[in-house]
């Protein structure tokens, strides 16, 4: 097998090569920063990182405020590269495959999305398989590409299992979590369990210990066990709502204890598959964006079409978009990239701007530790960025620490003044 040192694992994950954006000044964007959205804004970037931001008039020959030889972004947003927490897969290739030449394609696809950040998430495997995996993304984490590991199962429940095989499902033994955390050789970020299950709160409470994110999700788990998870260290709810139990008026459950309490981050899946665009507009008014990580959940179908696609062991089916297993129905992660989360929260739930950058950047910046580095557009930081077309958001260009991924092609510099 070759390994992900053989690769050309450069900040890019370059394919060919990326245009080097050192000494690159953007202006005349509207960008959208920690203190508010500034019109017509300047950002200059030195080698790896931002070095100003600064806000502008608008230019009288109908630029955007910046100097000959700037790139002219007006009528274009800029907002801080996107951080996922809880992506399988995508450009037809899976994390869980074992192999570094899979693992860069995913990257790179979600990259060429504006996912600048990302975690690997794994499925559900026999414990031995799982560790050669760790293996393997752990020299991805070494070179820079990925931001870490997680570990979703084998530690959840039979019965909300979703796109897992029930047959490997496993206790959440505190000595077989570690196995799997030293496996990944420091890099392990989080692990997704039931807390419900013999030695949940125990492996909640050692993962706390070790500095790892413990998450709750598929789970059967109760409205007290949920809490007593939280205060054992539980800090994240994996992808909130689904493969769970559901609120009852006498029965809350999980969803209600993790969205009341302010020591938990909830992963939501903005697809329009996963949640119903109200369902997601409760989870914000409760936790607030500032408690909402969006997430895609992808796996390898994202960036591709209709078709059969491995999800760890198993086999799903794409139509129209939207993933299931093709025994049983259930569905299997999703098709999502960030780009369209985020052109989803503003135009159908109705976030702001800065709401959308919180949850798609800041918040998961803040809950991988990134937060001096990655989340946000300020000077010093990693210059990863993404512009949008201001109108319609769609995704125009994508840089990651100051290299252009995509999209370098399409903008222009500013003109001399006449």
């Amino acid at each position: 097998m070759t390994t992900a040192r053989n690769q050309s694992a450069s900040p890019g994950l370059r394919a060919g090569g990326a245009p080097v954006a050192t000494g690159t000044a953007l202006s005349g964007a509207r960008l959208v920063l920690p203190g508010g959205v500034v019109e017509h804004g300047r950002l200059t970037v030195e080698g790896s990182r931002i070095a100003t931001v600064t806000s502008g008039a608008p230019r009288t020959g109908g630029g955007g405020g910046g100097e000959p030889g700037d790139l002219d972004l007006t009528g274009h947003t800029v907002v801080p590269g996107f951080v996922d927490l809880h992506v399988h897969g995508g450009g037809g290739a899976s994390y869980a495959s074992g192999v570094a030449e899979e693992a860069l394609k995913v990257a790179r696809t979600h990259l060429e999305h504006g996912t600048t950040t990302t975690m690997a998430s794994t499925v559900t495997g026999e414990i031995d398989e799982l560790c050669h995996q760790a293996a393997v993304l752990s020299e991805l984490v070494e070179d820079g590409v990925l931001a870490g590991i997680h570990f979703e199962g084998p530690f959840i429940s039979p019965g909300r299992c979703g796109a897992h095989r029930p047959d490997l499902l496993r206790d959440p033994d505190p000595a077989l979590v570690r196995k799997l955390a030293d496996a990944a050789r420091g890099h392990a970020r989080m692990f997704t369990l039931a807390p419900e299950l013999p030695g949940g709160l125990e492996s909640v409470r050692m993962l706390a210990d070790l500095g790892i994110i413990a998450a709750v999700g598929h789970t059967d788990s109760d409205y007290a066990k949920t809490l007593e998870a939280v205060d054992a260290g539980a800090t994240v709810a994996t992808h909130l709502f689904n493969a769970m139990p559901g609120i009852q008026h006498r029965a809350p459950g999980p969803i209600v204890a993790l969205l009341e309490d302010e020591r938990v981050t909830v992963e939501l899946i903005n697809d329009g598959v996963h949640l119903h665009p109200s369902v997601l507009d409760l989870a914000y008014g409760t936790a607030g964006p500032d408690r909402v990580a969006l997430i895609t959940d992808a796996m390898g179908a994202a960036g591709m079409g209709d078709g059969l696609y491995p999800l760890g062991p198993l086999q799903v089916r794409v139509e129209n978009g939207v993933a299931r297993l093709v025994e049983g129905g259930s569905i299997a992660g999703s098709t999502l990239t960030l780009d369209v989360a985020f052109k989803r929260s503003v135009t159908v739930n109705g976030l702001s701007l800065g709401q959308a950058v919180q949850s798609l950047s800041t918040v998961p910046a803040r809950l991988l530790g990134l937060s001096d580095s990655i989340g946000s557009l300020e000077a010093g930081k990693n210059a990863d960025l993404v512009v949008l077309d201001s109108d319609s958001y769609e995704l125009v260009a994508v840089m990651r620490r100051g290299e252009w991924i995509v999209g370098a092609d399409r903008l222009h510099t500013v003109a001399h003044a006449a």
